[in-house]
């Protein structure tokens, strides 16, 4: 039986307290607000000096916070030290209505005012990582759910500390910078307020001034004195929302209306009959792998390369470009837009027609009941109920290619790889039909370190053999600050993409092959520059003559790599074209 001993507290302890029944003993007490105050008022008699120069120097901080935040623009190129030279609109329009009122309405009016700027402040912000990464600014309707894409791709680039640092920073800049703003525009209305005079005078002079400058388009270094941008951005911003609500209905409408939505199946790509047909997207392939000086050697190498092997095994080439909905990322509007004929620029145009029943590119063979249809999706890692509207009777994603290598930055597997394993358990395999893939290759994402690098395609095997190039590659982390490296990785990771397809068809393509081969979409803005256009490669290639005289008059360059004046299209017109170049017959439904 055990023993219990009982040991006696000195008197005043917890345990002596809450024996005698008054529960635990209170700790020191916490100073109330109010003595905090005393405290503070007699620390400012006490050291007057010091606390004149710290009162001076929050309200200078104040002043700093709250005209660099209506000065900040939401591009980083705007981002010049002459820019906040200027004089703001929005201060002198602040500074007359808190003077104007009096001390209840005008610290309210100060709360909200510093409130919107922070807000505002943010959405800037947030829009030099869009212009920066995707070539646009931010919409406050559609872009939200982007953010856990970008949160996903600092884990990828840098690990999961610095994406959860990253994100402690991000909702800390969200909850913090309104508050702080708020605060800061408190401090200087009261300020004006208690020198209400001399306040209203540099007011009318501000007014003043910013009149004339505006009238007469007076700059500084280049830059208008007078600036409005704040005023501007919450214009551009409403006129965002407001557009970004009415396509829905408009897209919707244009959506229903198509012109091959109702064409039989016999009358469906006739003239491919008995083809295996190939649709691949190449992640960031864009007219910058081409012609960008730092990018494009290697990439220049691996078609040339490519295309002579091709050659010498009897295919034939003929490349051109489209103009892709998006920029930098969002590799899925790309995808859409050619394959539907839309143009799918936002996610909530996505969200529309992946909803419906429009009729895509390579839904239409699955209609014809001619083909066996396939995906194969490696960056694909949860579900995807797209599957149905892109007409595939199975998909192959991340989890179902046999992978068991290391990823390559955001890439699951090596695109080598993913084709090879396309080989063995889709296009390899015997069938009682042909075959229409659609295959989205991944390695060429960013943040293009480590890049792989292929390997003998009989040593493949579960992708093990990829351990090794992944230990001799760069770390993401020291190739995304440094925008040189980053254009020559992103380079190398195009041509290894563009290397294993040419192989992969080299070796495995048949005398009924056509492979449809495009970019889904530039490289971010830090690597294809600013002002780039949106422009893809895209190339046919075939062993049947046929298939490329059914092309001719789209004078398309020969060969795999476009001429820099070859053709130009909206990507939203290649699956129309393609369908009537191929035999299909228009019959509209809807609309």
């Amino acid at each position: 039986m055990p023993v219990f001993t009982r040991f006696r507290q000195p008197p005043g302890t917890a345990g002596d307290t809450a024996a005698a029944g008054g529960g635990p003993a209170p700790g020191p007490a916490r100073p109330s607000p109010r003595t905090r105050l005393a405290r503070l008022r007699t620390w400012r008699t006490r050291y007057p000096a010091a606390a004149r120069a710290l009162s001076r120097t929050v309200t200078a901080l104040a002043a700093v916070l709250v005209l660099g935040a209506l000065l900040l623009p939401d591009t980083l190129p705007a981002l010049r030290p002459g820019r906040f030279g200027r004089v703001p609109a929005e201060a002198i329009v602040g500074a007359a209505v808190v003077l104007a009122l009096p001390r209840v309405p005008r610290r309210v009016a100060a709360v909200l005012y510093g409130t919107g700027l922070g807000l505002l402040t943010v959405v800037n912000l947030l829009g030099m990582g869009f212009d920066e990464y995707l070539g646009r600014g931010f919409n406050l309707v559609l872009d939200w759910s982007l953010l856990d894409d970008a949160r996903a791709y600092v884990e990828d680039a840098m690990g999961g500390a610095a994406a959860a640092a990253a994100t402690a920073g991000a909702v800390a800049v969200l909850v913090g910078l309104p508050a702080v703003m708020a605060l800061a525009a408190v401090r200087l209305a009261e300020l004006l307020a208690r020198h209400r005079a001399r306040a209203t005078r540099g007011t009318l002079l501000a007014g003043t001034v910013w009149i004339t400058c505006s009238a007469l388009g007076l700059q500084l270094a280049g830059t208008p004195i007078a600036s409005d941008g704040g005023a501007r951005a919450l214009e551009t911003h409403a006129r965002r929302v407001v557009d970004t609500l009415r396509d829905e209905a408009a897209f919707a409408e244009e959506a229903r209306a198509d012109s091959f939505g109702a064409t039989p199946a016999d009358r469906l790509v006739p003239a491919l009959r008995g083809k295996d047909v190939i649709f691949t997207f190449i992640e960031s392939y864009g007219r910058t792998a081409l012609e960008d000086p730092v990018a494009s050697p290697g990439v220049h190498r691996a078609l040339d390369t490519g295309g002579t092997a091709l050659a010498a095994a009897g295919f034939r080439a003929r490349s051109g470009w489209l103009t892709s909905a998006t920029f930098g990322g969002s590799s899925w509007l790309g995808h859409s837009t050619a394959m539907s004929g839309l143009w799918i620029d936002t996610q909530q145009r996505y969200r529309t027609v992946t909803a419906g029943d429009r009729l895509t590119l390579t839904a239409a063979f699955r209609k014809t009941g001619a083909w066996d249809t396939a995906g194969v999706m490696p960056g694909v890692q949860k579900g995807w109920p797209e599957a149905r509207w892109y007409g595939l009777d199975r998909v192959y994603d991340a989890f179902d290619l046999g992978y068991r290598g290391p990823k390559f930055g955001w890439s699951t597997m090596p695109d080598q790889y993913a084709l090879e394993a396309f080989q063995r358990r889709v296009h390899g395999k015997k069938r009682d039909r042909p075959l229409m893939s659609l295959v989205i290759l991944t390695s060429s994402h960013q943040p293009w370190a480590p890049v792989p690098t292929t390997v003998g395609w009989d040593e493949l095997g579960d992708g093990s053999v990829f351990d090794a190039v992944h230990r001799a590659g760069e770390r993401p982390a020291d190739v995304v600050p440094d925008t040189t490296r980053s254009r020559r990785a992103y380079g190398r990771s195009v041509a290894y993409s563009v290397t294993s397809l040419t192989q992969w068809l080299e070796r495995y393509g048949t005398d009924d092959t056509v492979l449809v081969f495009l970019g889904d979409h530039q490289p971010i803005a830090r690597v294809s520059g600013t002002g780039a256009s949106r422009d893809v490669p895209v190339s046919i290639v075939a062993k049947d003559p046929e298939v490329l005289d059914a092309i001719d008059g789209w004078r398309w360059t020969e060969g795999l790599e476009p001429a820099a004046d070859a053709p130009v299209w909206r990507m939203s017109a290649f699956r129309d074209r393609f369908l009537t170049a191929f035999g299909s017959v228009p019959h509209p439904s809807g609309g």
